[in-house]
């Protein structure tokens, strides 16, 4: 390798990474749904407008849903919103032909609480953090 140089990525940049990746992965593996990414994001919100809780997620290019965050305020841990927002976008995602689920939780966060809802560990990577676990968890639907 000769003659190139390396800096940090402007945000069009990125851009250019990810749709590159996007149309190489299309190539391979044709796209079997439209539109080809679909967010399915959620809130509960308090009548007095105060967010409570919260729900980012991605339908994507098969038919696969990744749930990015799922969030709680600490006031309302343990009222059942997070059920609520999981099964919300579960229900979502299964009207649009949706047939795998996957997520990401630390063991501090809420792995005992997917495993609650059918979801399965299918790799764990230790040490992320130190002295932590990181888990991947997925749901057929």
């Amino acid at each position: 390798m000769e003659n190139y140089i390396m800096e940090e990525s402007t945000r069009d940049e990125c851009k250019v990474v990810n749709n590159g990746i996007i149309e190489y992965n299309a190539s391979k593996v044709p796209f079997t749904q439209e539109p080809s990414f679909l967010p399915i994001n959620r809130v509960i919100k308090g009548i007095d407008g105060d967010i409570r809780a919260g729900i980012n997620s991605l339908l994507y290019c098969w038919n696969c849903l990744h749930i990015g965050a799922l969030w709680v305020k600490e006031e309302f841990r343990q009222n059942g919103y997070g059920s609520v927002l999981l099964n919300e976008v579960e229900k979502i995602a299964k009207e649009k032909g949706c047939n795998l689920i996957h997520v990401d939780t630390f063991d501090f966060q809420a792995k005992d609480f997917y495993l609650k809802h059918g979801y399965e560990v299918f790799g764990v990577l230790d040490d992320c953090p130190s002295e932590h676990k990181y888990y991947f968890m997925k749901k057929n639907i």
